[in-house]
């Protein structure tokens, strides 16, 4: 059974509702890179009548390695992400690493993130909660979905019930990731939506020594088969070259795989929710 329903910008995702896109590049490289992507995700999810909030992030605090390119930082981050915004009518969304970067990027975003990484930090998920905003909290590589219910407590205990959940893969091995498709009905068990991120489900951490490899030719499989598993949207990092991308360029799928995927997802939730395709 999906979860309850959250609003996003004035966008609704949950149960009953279309399939959400939460899309962008991993690291905001330029302002210009992510106005290209805006328009183009815009676009798309605009003739397939899917709602589509904008992500990226203004410092990737996790990186691999030190010298790694981590993004413009808060400021100057924000300052894009709210003109995303304004140009393309998009909500917008990034993560946060830090409690005191809460309340800024609440003034900002129409919805905060949680690493996986973090999502056990106590006092990171009560600041986020309390900056009042929808929150999206990705699930740990190391935690079982049904750990998240103690996160989401926390979240409530702050006073924030407006939580989505993001299955991003299970650590196994070393350099790799496995997903169990269950956690998405698990973790919507626990009254919340859940999307499916499809580019971090395949990334290879640490997997090519300073940086993470990836296998992005399974991000389309393995989000097809989260649609099917009930999944409430995707979570997908997309670059016009991803390869050439300054961050996850192994996981990223190009601009030019995503409305044949969406249009597939969309598909599959109909039918998984006992409507006729049209």
């Amino acid at each position: 059974m999906a979860g309850r329903i959250v609003e996003i910008g004035g966008l609704r995702v949950g149960e009953g509702q279309e399939m959400l896109l939460v899309a962008g590049p991993c690291v905001i490289e330029s302002p210009e890179l992510c106005f290209r992507i805006a328009e183009a995700l815009k676009k798309i999810c605009a003739r397939l009548g899917v709602p589509c909030v904008f992500k990226a992030s203004f410092d990737k605090a996790n990186r691999t390695a030190a010298a790694s390119f981590r993004g413009p930082g808060l400021d100057a981050g924000l300052r894009t992400l709210e003109e995303v915004r304004r140009r393309f009518e998009l909500p917008v969304l990034s993560d946060v690493h830090l409690a005191e970067q809460c309340a800024p990027a609440a003034q900002a975003l129409d919805a905060l993130q949680i690493p996986a990484f973090l999502c056990r930090q106590t006092d990171l998920v009560v600041a986020a909660a309390r900056a009042g905003k929808p929150l999206n909290i990705k699930k740990a590589q190391f935690l079982a979905p049904e750990d998240m219910g103690q996160v989401c407590a926390k979240a409530r205990a702050a006073g924030n019930d407006r939580l989505l959940l993001t299955e991003r893969g299970t650590a196994f091995g070393y350099h790799r990731l496995i997903n169990d498709m269950t956690a998405i009905p698990r973790m919507q068990a626990l009254g919340c939506p859940v999307l499916f991120d499809g580019t971090h489900s395949v990334q290879q951490p640490g997997g090519q020594g300073d940086r993470s490899g990836g296998e992005r030719e399974m991000a389309i499989p393995l989000s097809l088969a989260a649609m099917a598993a009930g999944a409430d949207g995707l979570f997908l990092e997309v670059h016009p070259e991803p390869e050439k991308a300054l961050s996850d360029a192994a996981c990223m799928l190009p601009l030019s795989a995503v409305e044949p995927l969406l249009e597939k997802a969309r598909r599959i939730r109909k039918i998984v929710r006992g409507q006729k395709y049209e």
